[in-house]
């Protein structure tokens, strides 16, 4: 039950604000439940506590896909890459970044890893 959990991650978060594991779950529930602004919130926050996580990143820039903020998801996938972020097959059959597919920002990327 996705409201069961996303109180309780809530709940959890509100007593560890930093605490990594819960700020992941919390940010894929906002996000699985359509709740995007919250977290695109949260993809913002793990990125703050964790700077160098490359998955941080990648979520962040599923979020700012979800957006419609292509440019923005696709400087941030850049980012993700340097930090590591490899699963690139991943990345091109991800439905959080179905609206990139297209974009030609997202096929340049494609293009400078030699994938497509």
């Amino acid at each position: 039950n996705l409201k069961f959990e996303l109180s309780f991650f809530e709940s959890l978060h509100r007593r560890m604000p930093k605490d990594l594991r819960v700020a992941s779950v919390l940010a894929h529930i906002y996000t699985k439940s359509g709740k995007i602004d919250q977290g695109l919130r949260m993809d913002r926050k793990l990125v703050r506590l964790d700077p160098d996580d490359p998955t941080a990143h990648y979520n962040l820039a599923c979020s700012l896909c979800l957006k419609g903020r292509k440019a923005d998801a696709v400087k941030v996938l850049r980012d993700a890459i340097a930090r590591g972020y490899s699963d690139f097959n991943w990345m091109q059959h991800d439905p959080d970044l179905n609206d990139l597919m297209d974009y030609p920002g997202f096929r340049q990327l494609l293009l400078d890893l030699e994938i497509n």
